[in-house]
């Protein structure tokens, strides 16, 4: 259980996101998480969590903004009074199209939120998060099942998963663990958003479950990290995707 822990959620709103605020609000952590412009998504969670009897807060500061990330951790250690899990979700979504047909523009984007935030997200954690922290990082299976289109995000995780590894071995002298999870397809607005339907049904047949994964199969394996049963695991990449590799 997370009975007086405190967490940061980037993007958690809708998705993973949201699977994973109300996992950790379940375990007993405080959350603060951020969304960009889907307030009445953000709203939602905030009611069905208080409604669970959890303590959950919303804030509304865009991650693709140089001081966003910088000005969620500050607002977040205010209003928590300090700092045990940080789960770094936020991701940007956009059309897929080859590179030669991708703007510089939406490649800064896509690093900026997916990428960029983590870092500084993780820095500050690094000079603020309490010893015997917990750090999450989600990740994608795209980072090693690569697909035409996806240049900028499979990018911007393949990032994430070298900024996991170098922080968890900075910071485990402290007790502080680092961690990705890497989702196969699963079941959201921007897995739908960015496939059509044959490419997921191809994708279930290839899938040893044998179905598409739902974001609280993702916010399960975030909380084992970020709980006392993961203290032994750190600068790893748990492929949380149903068997797809």
């Amino acid at each position: 259980m997370l009975t007086d822990m405190t967490a940061v959620v980037t993007g958690g709103s809708r998705g993973i996101g949201r699977a994973v605020v109300e996992r950790l609000c379940r375990d007993g952590a405080s959350v603060v998480f951020n969304y960009a412009t889907h307030e009445a998504a953000a709203d939602e969670v905030v009611r069905a969590v208080q409604a669970d009897g959890g303590k959950v807060r919303a804030l509304r500061l865009d991650l693709k903004e140089p001081e966003g990330a910088e000005r969620l951790m500050e607002a977040a250690e205010e209003h928590l009074g300090g700092l045990d899990i940080l789960v770094n979700n936020a991701a940007m979504s956009f059309t897929p199209a080859p590179l030669a047909e991708t703007d510089v523009e939406l490649f800064d984007s896509v690093m900026a939120v997916n990428a960029r935030s983590v870092f500084l997200t993780t820095r500050y954690a690094a000079r603020r998060m309490r010893d015997g922290g917990r750090i999450v990082n989600i990740s994608t299976l795209n980072t090693v099942r690569p697909a035409p289109g996806i240049g900028p995000y499979a990018a911007s995780k393949g990032a994430i998963e070298q900024l996991t590894a170098v922080a968890a071995r900075e910071l485990g002298p402290r007790g502080i663990t680092v961690n990705a999870v890497s989702p196969g397809a699963t079941d959201t607005e921007l897995l739908h958003g960015t496939n059509p339907p044959q490419a997921l049904q191809a994708v279930v047949g290839m899938t040893p479950l044998g179905r598409l994964g739902q974001p609280s199969d993702v916010a399960d394996v975030v909380a084992f990290l970020a709980g006392p049963d993961g203290r032994w695991i750190t600068g790893q990449n748990l492929r949380a995707t149903g068997g797809l590799t």
